[in-house]
């Protein structure tokens, strides 16, 4: 039994020397990678939930003020892209679709654009009277 057990020793051993069995650096690259990745991710995601929020309740408010209904209490991502703010960082910029009712017997649609948490424009489309 040692004669074997000293025989793995010294095959464990040249594997080492020859640079088998050492850790490789690209592993390490890709593990790195892949949490930077997760890191991102993980974000961007909060980030959009936290824009989604301001989103709706400008919308809300929006609606509230002239006296429409702001339908599904929620507000739907239509675009997402990377635009300066007016202080020139790099933010994202999210265009974001609702719907409101002036009657409640019918949808109509508006949007919300933000960059960053900040909402640039609101557009309630037009209205018929």
């Amino acid at each position: 039994m040692t004669g074997l057990f000293r025989l793995l020793e010294s095959c464990v051993a040249a594997r080492y020397r020859a640079g088998i069995d050492r850790p490789r650096s690209h592993m390490l690259t890709l593990e790195i990678s892949s949490l930077l990745a997760l890191g991102v991710f993980v974000w961007l995601w909060l980030d959009s939930l936290n824009a989604r929020d301001a989103a709706v309740r400008a919308s809300r408010a929006q609606c509230e003020a002239e006296n429409l209904l702001f339908l599904d209490d929620t507000v739907a991502i239509r675009s997402i892209w990377p635009a300066r703010s007016e202080d020139g960082r790099l933010k994202l910029r999210r265009v974001y679709d609702f719907e409101y009712s002036d009657t409640g017997n019918n949808r109509r649609r508006g949007s919300v654009t933000m960059i960053g948490n900040e909402v640039i424009a609101l557009h309630l489309g037009l209205r018929f009277f």
